[in-house]
């Protein structure tokens, strides 16, 4: 007889930990926040619990302690509405596409990267077209090797659209089995240059991929407004927005709802703010099938393709090494939130052309992650979780109130024409500069814990896009910091030295840490710390009985740093 085997008993991790309650952990957490406050200093449990919530730009708070609701929603199933959960259950062994971008100009090099990439791991293709990217008669050679029955492949242009997607087109036509997206968004490519969008393409293009069912024409992309500074809650409000606006151009021009609906994917960033993007991943796709009821589609055909891409605001010049680790969360992130396929930039794309091993470094991010973290095995991971149930209803919240504003005022189309999508950008980037500028917002390598004589990569750079007035431009976090290291590397070009600032030793306690700190800040701008006694033609920073003069908790960096850089004549 067989026995079977004697089930072990369950984990209980917190077993030998006293229960608390709410009120309990209240007063536990002001001890903590009030340790080292004089008597007239302490804060209240309220109070303290409150200093201890995060702002996040855009409007969203995150709390420090979330509970189950007293009478939570239901959480769903992932391919079912509301399809927050995800757009159908995980296959482990393929959780998502491991997507990888090739935007240069030479094809015989692109060919050779695509082929090696496929070879290493890669299961998706995504070419980048036009003047800033591979050219339209290029797309043939580049996809020569690939196995389209195999590997999707997808195009994107911000220029060019029409002609990528033709080119794409004629290639994926001649495979009954090949499958991809032909990158049509002329509202994002009018976003990107400045000129007017055309929908009129889309429609063609969707009658003559109908009948394929693995290959679809549209792809929303919000990338240009999140480069440009759109918070999170408008990305996805702009998303829905530019989603609606194809939905009614298809229905004028005779495509069913529920095949335009097919047609439509979503490429979108992911920060490094790994449950904001896993929460902006959900909200999506619940607001978007919420979408879709409303227009007739069957449920099953509800759920949003998502195409998550590390987000290239976060990207920094200097220190580019660091971006390993935003993007290593970026992709946690977007893997706990369910996208379908997910890009991993390399970690030098802002200095330009990546190399091979750059792109080996961001392939395996997410291949690493897939594989051993074993994160790919469970759909939806953070399901359930509170803190993340109440972030993604929270950004689903904002996000649907914005594209309310937005349908109301007239749409995507009249948005973007009369600046209210600019002026909501504009509103975003005012306040994150200053939440930057304050390292509130901290940026590791450039902002904090600043790599001191560091070597410029070199790299093939990139041609650049031509954009028109209106033009929504990228706008990287870490380019006011960059232009304070500018004028430094400027100063040291002529002067053969940096800009240098004299650091007194305090006489007050913890001295030398002071002076450290100091020595960091200063670095941020490229700046060479000296002893007082040195260079007589140095700036040198005030010394007071608290600290450096100018030198506080919440002091203005950039404000700081900029006026230093004046005193010792680095050019402007």
């Amino acid at each position: 007889m067989t026995v079977a085997p004697k089930r072990p008993a369950a984990m209980t991790l917190a077993a030998h930990f006293p229960e608390r309650t709410e009120a309990e952990w209240r007063d536990l957490a002001a001890a903590v926040v009030n340790k080292g406050r004089s008597e007239d200093q302490l804060l209240s449990a309220d109070d303290a619990v409150a200093s201890m919530r995060s702002h996040l730009v855009g409007g969203l708070d995150v709390d420090p302690l979330y509970t189950r609701p007293a009478d939570p929603a239901p959480l769903g199933m992932p391919g079912a509405m509301p399809f927050t959960r995800g757009r159908t259950l995980r296959d482990a062994d393929v959780p998502w596409d491991v997507r990888q971008l090739h935007d240069d100009p030479d094809a015989a090099a692109t060919r050779k990267a695509v082929l090696g990439d496929l070879e290493n791991g890669v299961t998706s293709v995504w070419l980048h077209v036009g003047a800033d990217g591979l050219a339209a008669s290029d797309v043939v050679e580049a996809l020569a090797d690939v196995r389209l029955d195999l590997a999707p492949v997808v195009v994107s242009s911000w220029d060019d659209q029409v002609a990528a997607a033709e080119a794409l087109y004629a290639v994926l036509s001649g495979s009954a089995a090949a499958s991809g997206n032909l990158g049509l968004d002329p509202l994002g490519a009018g976003a990107r240059t400045g000129a007017t969008p055309d929908l009129a393409p889309i429609a063609d293009f969707v009658r003559r991929v109908n009948g394929n069912g693995e290959i679809r024409a549209i792809t929303v992309d919000t990338r240009v407004f999140a480069d440009a500074g759109a918070t999170v809650p408008d990305e996805v409000a702009f998303a829905l927005a530019t989603g609606v606006a194809y939905l009614r151009h298809l229905e004028s021009e005779g495509v069913d709802a529920a095949e335009a609906f097919r047609h439509i994917d979503f490429r979108v960033t992911a920060g490094a703010d790994q449950f904001l993007t896993a929460a902006a991943l959900r909200a999506l796709r619940r607001t978007w099938a919420r979408v879709g009821e409303s227009i007739g589609v069957p449920e099953q055909s509800r759920g949003a393709f998502t195409h998550a891409v590390t987000a290239g605001r976060m990207f920094t010049r200097d220190d580019a090494w660091t971006n390993i680790l935003r993007s290593t969360l970026a992709t946690f992130g977007a893997s706990i939130g369910g996208a379908d396929a997910i890009t991993v930039l390399p970690f030098d794309t802002v200095a330009g052309l990546p190399t091979a091993f750059s792109r080996r470094i961001a392939r395996n991010t997410q291949i690493l992650l897939s594989e051993e973290s074993n994160v790919a095995r469970v759909t939806d991971p953070a399901g359930g979780a509170w803190a993340v149930e109440a972030l993604t209803d929270d950004v689903a919240q904002a996000a649907w109130t914005a594209f309310q504003e937005i349908e109301r005022a007239g749409g995507m189309v009249e948005a973007l024409a009369n600046g209210v999508v600019a002026q909501r950008i504009s509103t975003a980037v005012t306040e994150r500069d200053g939440a930057l500028a304050t390292r509130t917002q901290p940026i590791t390598g450039v902002s904090m814990f600043p790599l001191a004589g560091e070597q410029p990569l070199e790299r093939a750079s990139r041609a650049e896009l031509p954009v028109g007035a209106n033009a929504l431009v990228p706008h990287r976090d870490s380019a006011v910091f960059e232009a304070l290291r500018d004028r430094s590397a400027a100063y040291a070009a002529e002067h053969g030295h940096a800009p240098r600032v004299a650091v007194p030793t305090l006489d007050v306690p913890r001295a030398a840490d002071r002076r450290i700190d100091a020595v960091n800040l200063l670095t941020v701008a490229g700046i060479e710390a000296v002893e007082p006694d040195g260079d007589g033609g140095t700036v040198a920073l005030g010394a007071t009985d608290k600290g450096y003069e100018g030198v506080t908790k919440d002091m203005d960096v950039v404000a700081f740093l900029s006026a230093l850089l004046d005193q010792t004549g680095a050019p402007a």
